[in-house]
């Protein structure tokens, strides 16, 4: 069943077992649709959030004459859950809250969303799955777990597992903040201020590069100097989320693996080879945590994939290019090229 809620619909999913062995109950997915499934029913880009996005933040890579173009594909943007309009701690009721929430893996998310595309469009292939960062990771999950449904995968600085250093910074930018007071038995009692200060903080130096920093190239976006680009930009960023469902979405990240399932048992090769999908790999050279080496090694279990670096001191943000024009020319031109093969 789908609701229509403003320039979105959400997907009624219903009472979801979970590979935790919790049941998600009254499951939902938030969804947004472009353009118009075709008379084949094989024109579907699936282009699922990244951490604490939503749809509205993402949408201007849709844009006809772009890659993703709505004049040529039915694209279905993805809400994934925790993001506050999807199920998230902030949207389902006690006692499924806090640290109660019942976690939800990428797995978990991909056998969600195939049932929902099932139900309501029927589709019998996906052209492509589009995705950056955690975007990345579940269309990863898609092509592994639904190996003859994808026919592509643009994979943009994201992986097939989350790395050990990768999870380091992710347990930084989570501790910092769960330091907030108001953190309180698993439970947020207040606005975490000091927490998303914090938080924000920590991550502004993950996401972008050094040389990003130190050619002050944060000017650009009209911030006058290095506290107003952190005040502005990043303790700000992250406190338009509940706190709760940005420690839910950090816990799904630090687990995200195509292969930890019964399908593929922790065999991350396995699960590598089993991918039948042309594969996109677009790191950014200066990726932080998402790097070009854990790419590099992915690549020679994939049976079709190409990997293409993304040339920006952008860091990870190179791969959401809102203000980037040289990194999104970059990124739909590869893009075009793979919907060609």
């Amino acid at each position: 069943m789908a609701q229509n809620h403003q320039d979105y619909q959400i997907y009624e999913a219903g009472n979801v077992p979970l590979q935790s062995g919790r049941t998600f109950r009254n499951m939902k997915i938030a969804y947004q649709t472009f353009g118009t499934l075709n008379a084949a029913r094989d024109n579907m880009i699936l282009y699922p959030t990244s951490y604490a996005a939503q749809h509205s933040d993402i949408a201007f890579m849709v844009q006809p004459g772009g890659a993703l173009d709505p004049e040529k594909y039915f694209i279905v943007i993805l809400d994934l859950f925790g993001n506050g309009l999807s199920s998230s701690p902030s949207n389902t009721n006690w006692p499924d809250q806090g640290d109660r929430y019942p976690h939800v893996t990428l797995y978990d998310t991909v056998q969600v969303q195939r049932k929902m595309i099932d139900r309501l469009w029927g589709v019998s292939k996906i052209a492509m799955v589009y995705g950056w960062s955690m975007g990345a990771m579940q269309a990863y999950h898609w092509a592994a777990v639904f190996p003859d449904f994808i026919e592509r995968i643009a994979i943009v600085c994201g992986a097939a597992k989350c790395a050990p250093h990768n999870k380091v910074f992710l347990e930084g930018a989570g501790s910092a903040l769960m330091a907030d007071p108001a953190w309180k038995d698993g439970l947020f009692t207040e606005r975490p201020v000091r927490g998303f200060r914090a938080m924000g903080r920590v991550y502004a130096g993950w996401a972008l590069s050094q040389t990003f920093f130190r050619e002050e190239v944060w000017r650009q976006l009209g911030a006058t100097s290095l506290e107003d680009y952190l005040v502005t930009f990043w303790e700000t960023n992250f406190s338009r989320r509940d706190p709760s469902d940005l420690l839910a979405q950090f816990w799904t990240w630090k687990n995200g693996d195509i292969s930890a399932n019964d399908l593929y048992h922790g065999k991350l090769d396995e699960a590598l080879g089993a991918i039948q999908a042309r594969v996109l790999l677009m790191p950014g050279d200066h990726d932080l945590y998402f790097q070009v080496a854990d790419n590099a090694i992915e690549l020679t279990h994939l049976r079709h994939a190409k990997l293409s670096p993304i040339p920006s001191i952008w860091g990870h943000r190179a791969g959401n290019p809102l203000n980037q024009p040289e990194d999104r020319a970059f990124i739909e031109e590869n893009v075009r090229n793979l919907l060609a093969q």
